[in-house]
């Protein structure tokens, strides 16, 4: 709201029209009175805006190469990442992310990325414990030497343990992505229908990811394809059902008890 009165502040003191000046003056009042906000402050807000904001380079650490668990705690990240407007690049071994985006998103990226770890951890770990995924079983390529032959048949074996935490992870950070992304389409939407700035916002938004795009093209120095959101251990549609229900209630914001919550895997 301090962004939208400003914008028709600074309109209606640029202009050389006076009707205009009094016509962009009268919205901003009512935008004003209507929210109980100061023009005077309203107007330095807009002024600290004008110091513009330009896209930057982050190092998300997720964990130590080789422990477990760093593929679906950075398919997290960049699940929600992909929601917020930032670009990121991965190392092959998940334990790096490079973040590409507006400083305050990024923020908001490493605020969401540590709270929702934290439940994730502990609702999976709650499902494992249940045992619920003993029931399942998967389909696994075995192979034999029949003489000087290789064989490969596929059975069935019980769910592993792993397999089913993998894959109740990434379907919590899909879920998870899919409610972020629907989040940021309605305020979207909801931005853009104000009439007395819907034009001006959309050309905002457009402008902000125009300038993320050719930053990230000129700063990225990505090769190859990451693989680590595959859950290449196996397939478990029970846990899956299970990630994707605890996704469901999860809390989207910060709470007091998460606001000091580690972000990477402990060593």
């Amino acid at each position: 709201m301090l962004t939208r009165i400003g914008g028709l502040l600074r309109q209606a003191e640029s202009t050389d029209n006076p009707h205009e000046g009094e016509a962009f003056m009268a919205a901003a009042q009512r935008l004003a009175t209507a929210s109980s906000i100061d023009l005077a402050v309203a107007r330095a807000h807009a002024a600290g805006r004008e110091k513009r904001a330009t896209p930057t380079q982050r190092l998300i650490t997720i964990g130590e190469p080789g422990k477990k668990g760093l593929r679906t705690y950075a398919q997290l990240f960049l699940a929600i990442a992909a929601a917020n407007d930032v670009q990121c690049d991965i190392a092959q071994t998940s334990a790096v992310i490079y973040a590409y985006g507006f400083a305050g998103d990024i923020d908001i990226c490493e605020a969401l990325y540590a709270s929702l770890l934290i439940q994730m951890v502990r609702a999976s770990d709650a499902y494992i414990k249940s045992g619920e995924y003993r029931d399942e079983t998967t389909v696994r390529t075995q192979v034999e030497t029949r003489g000087r032959r290789r064989v490969a048949t596929r059975v069935r074996r019980p769910v592993a343990g792993v397999t089913a935490r993998l894959n109740f992870q990434l379907a919590y950070a899909a879920r998870v992505g899919q409610r972020l992304a629907d989040a940021k389409k309605d305020a979207e939407e909801q931005a853009v229908s104000v009439p007395e700035s819907s034009a001006e916002t959309a050309l905002v938004l457009r402008d902000k990811q125009l300038e993320l795009k050719d930053y990230y093209s000129e700063n990225s120095q990505a090769r190859g394809t990451w693989r680590g959101g595959r859950a290449s251990a196996g397939h478990s549609s029970s846990a899956q059902r299970a990630g994707d229900r605890a996704a469901r209630t999860a809390r989207l914001s910060n709470s007091p008890e998460l606001s000091v919550a580690r972000r990477q895997i402990p060593s």
